[in-house]
């Protein structure tokens, strides 16, 4: 009897620190949306007009791109730069029929005078990271443009972000993402809120307070110099791109996010694909903690920079605690009843912890679209939506932040695309479809054991808990029934 009790007051000790721990992460997204007002009067100075026109690499980084390769190389060979000033590298690790569509593409573009180089490799080392230093060490360019394949660049890119780099302390423009197919599905909103709040509130947040902010991998530009005295690319990790981006600050080179200079891409449609995103993501940044936040933490930076450093990298951890709570939440409502907890207690108690944990990301990602959009409140909409996604793609992240923490090592798993780029167009055909995983029955049975958890709090009249366990609930459903039925109909190499 009195091991029994003491399991349930353990059990309920481990839920309040999760909520405590989840409240500290939703401070901080309070704390981003305060800097990012506070700051808001930084405006970035527009750098002098110069008929300076430095020369520029535009490095294209592909792997088996059959659908968007062409898209993306045409893209860029209508940037706005003067001849002779400019140099294409198509950085070709494909394997597929990619290679004779992007060698056909950038030789009818040679052909019509652009300076365009493919260069395809057959040992894959190194993945992304490797592809972008073989081809650093070809290019004769002073500034680096790198762009993804999902990604559309705009004629003006150059002429708007370039400039910036008259300061040479400059080492990295950051420009902001754009959705060509946010309206194509319920998943793709989702997706798109989320980044807007990284991009907007995130970005906006540290880079006008003077706090370390990354480089995406895409849509940004550097400069050669500060890519080769950070130690250049290295592949340690599986987020290349914020690994150099924190060298490179701590060795003083300065940052600049242009909100205003947008590049459009192609939002990952197919939930296998997001999940996969996702994984690499958290992973690599739980990678790049393990790296660097020892380095940054004895440097003599200021605080605040230590102490975002430290949240950014960190904030992965969060799904794991998630993904524990949801398995713990129906043995803490019992708990709490043995323990002699009225239903009113319960409620009040479970209300205004989750309050906390969630009242935080509404907020935050309400600035996010009223700062990004006239519309902003059309979008707000789908917040629902975002928190129970957020919460169902929760065991995928954990499992990446575990890989992490056990140093389980893993391949560079690409981002499907499709070029959907609007409403009715379909996928459903095409291949390189993002592997269905077995972590999906396990989202499957959360989302069941969650559908008699929010049946048993409904018969004991816990009716303010329900509105959260519907989260949890249709969070795991939708993440578990779509990564079930979206399954892949073809064999496609989707490493890397």
């Amino acid at each position: 009897m009195y091991l029994l009790e003491a399991v349930q007051i353990a059990l309920l000790a481990i839920y309040f620190a999760i909520f405590a721990v989840l409240s500290v992460i939703g401070l901080h997204r309070y704390l981003l949306v305060y800097l990012y007002y506070k700051y808001s009067d930084r405006h970035l100075d527009s750098p002098a007009p110069t008929d300076d026109r430095p020369f520029v690499t535009v490095q294209l980084p592909i792997y088996n791109e059959a659908y968007v390769a062409e898209r993306l190389i045409e893209a860029t060979s209508r940037m706005d730069w003067p001849a002779g000033r400019l140099e294409i590298q198509v950085l070709d690790d494909s394997t597929d029929e990619t290679c004779a569509i992007a060698a056909r593409c950038v030789e009818r573009l040679r052909g019509e005078g652009h300076d365009i180089h493919y260069i395809h490799r057959r040992d894959r080392r190194g993945y992304k990271a490797g592809a972008l230093d073989e081809g650093l060490r070809k290019a004769r360019g002073e500034l680096i443009a790198i762009f993804d394949a999902d990604f559309v660049p705009t004629p003006e890119f150059l002429r708007r972000t370039v400039p910036h780099f008259s300061n040479p302390a400059v080492g990295m423009v950051q420009a902001r993402w754009d959705h060509i197919n946010r309206n194509f599905s319920l998943l793709t909103r989702v997706q798109s809120m989320m980044l807007d709040g990284h991009f907007v509130i995130e970005h906006g947040a540290r880079h006008r307070s003077g706090r370390f902010f990354n480089f995406n991998g895409t849509a940004g530009i550097w400069r050669r110099d500060c890519i080769a005295s950070a130690g250049g690319w290295e592949h340690d990790t599986l987020t290349e791109d914020l690994d150099l981006s924190y060298r490179a600050q701590m060795r003083g080179w300065k940052f600049i996010f242009l909100p205003d200079v947008t590049v459009p891409a192609e939002i990952p449609v197919e939930v296998n694909g997001f999940k996969t995103q996702q994984h690499r993501w958290a992973k690599g940044s739980i990678q790049t903690a393990r790296k660097l936040l020892h380095p940054i933490l004895k440097s003599p930076l200021p605080t605040s920079i230590k102490a975002e450093a430290c949240f950014h990298l960190l904030n992965n951890l969060a799904y794991l605690l998630m993904a524990l709570l949801a398995v713990i939440l129906y043995p803490c409502i019992l708990a709490r009843f043995n323990l002699g907890w009225s239903r009113a207690a319960i409620m009040v108690c479970d209300f205004i912890v989750l309050c906390c944990a969630t009242v935080s990301v509404c907020a935050f990602y309400i600035a996010s679209q009223r700062e990004s959009s006239p519309k902003w409140w059309r979008r707000i909409a789908c917040l629902p939506a975002l928190l129970s996604l957020g919460i169902g793609i929760s065991v995928n992240n954990a499992k990446a932040v575990l890989e992490a923490l056990f140093k389980v090592e893993s391949t560079f798993r690409r981002t499907p695309k499709f070029r959907i780029e609007g409403r009715g167009e379909t996928w459903r055909h095409k291949k390189y479809r993002g592997d269905r995983m077995p972590l999906a029955y396990l989202e499957l049975a959360l989302g069941i054991y969650f559908l008699f958890t929010t049946a048993f709090a409904l018969r004991q009249g816990l009716y303010l808990t329900v509105p959260f366990l519907l989260l949890f609930l249709f969070g795991f459903l939708y993440i578990a029934l779509l990564s079930l039925f979206q399954r892949p109909t073809w064999s496609a190499p989707s490493a890397r």
